[in-house]
């Protein structure tokens, strides 16, 4: 679909010349030759782009764009004026007029200024959209108590420039609270970035952190910034701080200070404006009764503390975490979302969940992958969770997929196919057309299945 144009003048001619113009470069066309028409055409059909006079009976261009302002902020909006004034440019700029053209008009240049400013408004559109997409992906979700608390902690720190040391257990969701207050601080149009301290080698946290000269070290064969350099003016998230060396500690704790440092064989002081969020899954406070963590650091870093409570003190947030990671998954692999039935839900309640939100999200990816029919029931749920790493193992006679690797997701997939049909046929009694029933498929195309996957068919004794 082309894009559409709304001119607005009270002048004929420069209508028809910039209808006949802009429609011969495929763009709709719509025209109004009033202030107040121009706002009834944008309440009920908005333009992708209005091109308006500033000299107009009535109302004024200026004072349209104004009104045009209250009905969209982001409708991109060309003053044109045959009488203009630098004085007057600047007052529509502000007044948040994308650009400002001269008369007597251009054709040629105008077509030119369209374009460049359809091409922009696009963009802006997209990254808007994708910027959307990312706040939603890592969105804290969850009406308990413990979330309530943890969201007014963000909306407290996120303002602020202090610095915020995060606690929780492996799998709470620490980078998605970090993210959370820097999306609601000052420094949101800035660098997020986000450095795994346990994941580096002690060799090179110190390069990784502050960038390093070439020649600095073997393998240094060119100038590389460190994450410092990348964050500035931004927001630098220190996961896993307990793991870090007290030799880098210390390197660290200098440029919290000083906000300035010195590249790995450097000799340049580089000043950075960096708000530092650190977590850990450890306690801090024990690790310096052993030793292993500066308590200057600690105190440096622990002006905001905020402590992400474990999946298990908030199992009334599950419901909505599984229907969020169900929406985020179909939206990532352009699948439709699964339903999933209250008893399932209640059997992941039920669950303990030692791995937190990490162990749920990859459990509902798994059922979005693995369950073949439309609907998560509870007897799915118990399937796969009897699969996961520590959990009872199965009942006797009741086969459950081992948590042994596959080599591809289709022989995962037969895996499951396999154990979940042996299931159904057990539950039956081996009674084939009542099992297709209940598994809403036809009985030939279930006789398929037994056959493609190698089913014995065969009561229990």
């Amino acid at each position: 679909m082309s894009e559409s144009i709304l001119i607005v003048d009270d002048e004929p001619a420069i209508l028809n010349s910039l209808t006949k113009i802009l429609e011969d470069e495929g763009y709709q066309v719509q025209v109004a030759k009033t202030g107040a028409e121009t706002l009834k055409l944008i309440s009920t059909d908005p333009p992708d782009l209005v091109l308006l006079d500033i000299w107009m009976p009535e109302m004024d261009g200026l004072e349209t764009l104004k009104r045009v302002r209250e009905l969209s902020l982001r409708l991109p909006v060309m003053m044109m004026s045959g009488h203009g004034s630098i004085e007057t440019a600047v007052k529509a700029i502000k007044l948040g007029a994308y650009d400002y053209i001269e008369k007597p008009l251009s054709l040629e240049h105008v077509t030119l200024r369209v374009r460049h400013a359809l091409d922009q408004h696009r963009l802006e559109e997209e990254n808007l959209s994708l910027r959307t997409q990312v706040e939603r992906r890592f969105e804290l979700v969850g009406n308990s108590p413990a979330m309530q608390r943890l969201r007014q902690l963000v909306a407290t720190a996120g303002p602020t420039n202090g610095r915020v040391l995060i606690s929780g257990d492996n799998g709470t969701g620490k980078e998605l609270v970090a993210r959370a207050i820097h999306m609601q601080s000052p420094r949101r149009e800035r660098p997020f970035v986000a450095v795994n301290c346990a994941a580096i080698p002690e060799t090179l946290i110190e390069s990784e952190l502050f960038g390093h000269e070439r020649g600095a070290f073997s393998g240094a064969t060119q100038m590389k910034r460190g994450q410092f350099e990348q964050a500035n003016g931004g927001t630098l998230f220190l996961d896993e701080i307990g793991d870090m060396s007290l030799s880098t500690q210390s390197k660290v704790l200098r440029a919290l200070q000083e906000q300035q440092f010195h590249r790995v064989g450097g000799t340049k002081l580089l000043k950075v404006d960096v708000r530092v969020i650190a977590a850990s899954n450890k306690h801090l406070a024990k690790e310096i009764e052993k030793g292993t963590f500066r308590d200057d650091l600690f105190y440096r870093l622990h002006v905001l503390p905020i402590e992400v409570p474990a999946l298990r003190e908030r199992k009334e947030d599950i419901p909505l975490l599984v229907r969020h990671f169900l929406r985020l998954h179909a939206e990532e692999q352009g699948l439709k979302a699964k339903d999933v039935t209250p008893d399932a839900l209640e059997a992941l309640q039920r669950y303990d969940w030692p791995g937190n939100i990490r162990e749920l999200r990859n459990l509902v990816e798994r059922l979005m992958i693995m369950v073949p029919g439309p609907v998560i029931e509870a007897s799915d749920v118990t399937l796969f969770l009897q699969s996961r790493p520590g959990s009872p193992a199965a009942a006797p006679g009741h086969p459950s997929m081992a948590s042994k690797p596959y080599d591809s997701l289709r022989e995962a997939r037969n895996a499951f196919e396999r154990d979940y049909i042996a299931r159904k046929l057990r539950e039956n009694n081996w009674n084939v057309s009542r099992t297709a029933d209940h598994l809403k498929i036809e009985r030939s195309h279930l006789h398929r299945k037994i056959k493609m996957l190698s089913i014995e068919l065969r009561p229990e004794n």
